[in-house]
Order: C-alpha cells, then sequence, then structure tokens
C-alpha cells in the first residue's frame, strides 16, 4: 500500500487560489494585511485537506513556537475549570496550551513537567502559586520564558511578568458582612493552613470583615487539617458557642467540598440551617446549587481571570496583533493595577445564609 502524500502549503494556495506566502502569512498569522474573506478561505482549504502544520519545524525557524504551559495544583474544582477557560482563551488568540497537573506536588512529576516544557520550547508559562516551586519556575524564566501568575501571593517580583488574583481578601470581607447583616453573632472560619498562601487571603478578608462591623461580635477560626475528622471540628464549635451565647452562628468554609462536609454533620446532629446554623463556601461549585440546603457561596470568575492572564501573556510576547482585539477597558484596567491584577469575586446567596 502506497504512503498517502503529505499535504503540502502548495497545495493550499492552489485549492484557496492565493499565493503561497498568503497562505504562509495565514497559518503563522503574521501581522499583515489581508482579508477575513482570504483567511476564511486557506483556513478551510486547510481542514478540507487535512493539512497538518509541522510545528516543531515552524518553531524553529520562526523562533516561536505558538505554544503555551499551564500548572495547576490538580483538575479539581475551580482548577479543572480554569484550564479549561484557558484552553479555550489560548485557542482564541492563536495558541495551543498544554495544561499539568502537580499532582500531589510530587517533585519527581514537577520535574518531568519542567523537562517536558523545555523540549517544546514553549513560548510562556501559566503558573498557579501553588503548582510549581519558585525554584523549578525559575529554571524556565532564566532560558528566556516569560511566566504569569495565578493565584499567586508573595512570590518574588523578579519571577513573573505578572498576576492575575481572585481578590479572596475582599470577597471574604463581603460574606462576613453577609452573615452580620442577617443576625450573626458569632461567626467561624474553617481554613486548611496546608494551602497556606490561599487560605492566609481569606483569614486576611474574614478578618478585615471582622474589623469593620459596626459592633464586635464573637469569633473563631479553626484549621480543619488539625482535626482528625469534621465531627472533632464541630465538637470544639459547640464548645466555642456554649461559651459566646446564644444566637445564629455564621460559618464560612475555605472551600464547597469543606463546607458541604461541615454542613452534613450540622444536619446530623439536628441544627437547623439556617434557623440556627448560617454557612457560606467558596468557588461556587455546581453541586451548591443542588444540595439541601442551597449553599451560598462566592463565585469565581474564571472566565475573566483567564482573558486577564491571556492579556498579560500576549504583552510579553509582543503579540501586538492579537493584543489589538481586547476590549480598552481590560487594557486600561492592567495598565492601572500594574504587576498584580485583583480580579473581583461575586457572593452568591442562597438558602444556607437565609436567602
Amino acid at each position: 500500500m502506497s504512503r498517502k502524500r503529505q499535504v503540502t502549503i502548495v497545495d493550499l494556495a492552489e485549492a484557496a487560489g492565493v499565493s503561497i506566502a498568503t497562505v504562509s502569512n495565514v497559518l503563522n498569522r503574521r501581522n499583515v494585511p489581508m482579508s477575513s474573506e482570504t483567511i476564511r478561505k486557506v483556513e478551510q482549504a486547510a481542514e478540507q485537506l487535512g493539512y497538518r502544520r509541522n510545528v516543531m519545524a515552524a518553531s524553529l525557524s520562526r523562533k516561536k513556537s505558538y505554544e503555551l504551559g499551564m500548572l495547576v495544583p490538580s483538575f479539581a474544582g475551580h482548577h479543572g475549570r480554569f484550564a479549561e477557560e484557558m484552553q479555550r482563551m489560548a485557542h482564541t488568540y492563536g495558541y495551543h496550551l498544554s495544561v499539568f497537573s502537580a499532582a500531589g506536588f510530587d517533585p519527581e512529576i514537577e520535574k518531568r513537567h519542567l523537562d517536558v516544557l523545555l523540549q517544546r520550547r514553549v513560548d510562556g508559562l501559566i503558573c498557579h502559586g501553588l503548582a510549581m516551586s519558585q525554584e523549578a519556575t525559575r529554571q524556565l524564566v532564566g532560558v528566556g520564558t516569560p511566566l504569569v501568575l495565578f493565584n499567586a501571593w508573595g512570590w518574588p517580583t523578579d519571577i513573573a511578568v505578572g498576576a492575575v488574583n481572585l481578590d479572596f481578601v475582599v470577597g471574604c470581607d463581603e460574606v462576613v458582612n453577609h452573615l452580620y447583616e442577617q443576625g450573626c453573632r458569632t461567626i467561624c472560619y474553617i481554613g486548611k493552613s496546608s494551602l497556606y498562601a490561599t487560605d492566609c487571603q481569606r483569614r486576611i478578608g474574614v478578618q478585615n470583615g471582622l474589623n469593620r462591623l459596626s459592633e464586635p461580635v464573637a469569633s473563631v477560626s479553626f484549621d480543619a487539617d488539625s482535626f482528625a475528622s469534621i465531627e472533632e471540628l464541630l465538637d470544639q464549635l459547640e464548645a466555642f458557642r456554649a461559651e459566646s451565647g446564644p444566637g445564629l452562628v455564621g460559618v464560612i468554609g475555605f472551600d464547597d467540598v469543606l463546607t458541604l462536609s461541615f454542613m452534613s454533620a450540622v444536619l446530623r446532629r439536628g441544627y437547623r440551617v439556617p434557623e440556627e446554623f448560617l454557612i457560606a463556601g467558596i468557588n461556587n461549585d455546581p453541586v451548591t446549587a443542588i444540595c439541601h440546603p442551597l449553599l451560598t457561596s462566592l463565585a469565581l470568575p474564571a472566565d475573566l481571570q483567564a482573558e486577564f492572564v491571556m492579556l498579560l501573556m500576549l504583552q510579553a510576547l509582543e503579540d501586538n496583533a492579537a493584543l489589538s482585539r481586547f476590549p480598552q477597558e481590560y487594557l486600561s484596567k492592567a495598565e492601572r493595577e500594574g504587576h498584580e491584577i485583583q480580579i473581583p469575586l461575586q457572593l452568591v446567596p442562597r438558602r444556607s445564609t437565609g436567602r
């Protein structure tokens, strides 16, 4: 059986009725004057003929691969949704995104990810603050690869071109105020010290919210990682509640998974939500809208965060053609906020806090 001949740009030029140079300009996304109809004809011809670009050869000749790498702590919850948004965003602006999971922060897996990214000669790297060590990321930055961080606090400013962080501080402040307005005079935060940087942001927000209340309330925080079970944590909260006096207790959990586990324990003990406990989570996972009672949560706008991550990356890559497609308000926000762009969260009140 004869081997099928590989389709070339000569074939594309003939099928689209344009010059070989025009085909090259379209495929390589060169910033030269071309009509949308010309671009459409070339792309249609490529699809019909089954053309596949030799990305490695193209990147060697142009010194640009149009390949981006991204590292997330895991594919669960918000991280998975954000990875999907980033893949769509990269595709929209003419790039391919390869996503890797830290897989429990295994150093061997981290090294393998790093080797793969270096071999692929990615144009840029997008990294969650908990997905890779600063030492490992410096290796990529050291070879000239621009790095954009997301949800990264406390990183050296020289290691990345910028960071796009969800504003948990303001969001948690808003949750505290919401619980107070619903009548809570005892407020508890349940955190996770193992995820130090993100947990810190939440704790700061909760404390800011408590400080801004018009009257002092009884408050306590627990570290879920220090308890053998949610039941033990609830025992401690019950003891604090007995000391602080009767009344509604407001609880804010580190994320929706932890918060739902706590709410289940509360209901198993015969307490009523929201008549005795008002409970709010963070992440707005889909299950928050189908559990009982429906769970109040902070929605994390993955799509907006992805847009600003891509904006910073395109600025670092000096891809002016792609940047010209961003709304001026986004460009202005990036310029105004500088190295760290804050993405606001949205409180979604539901039955678990009385709404």
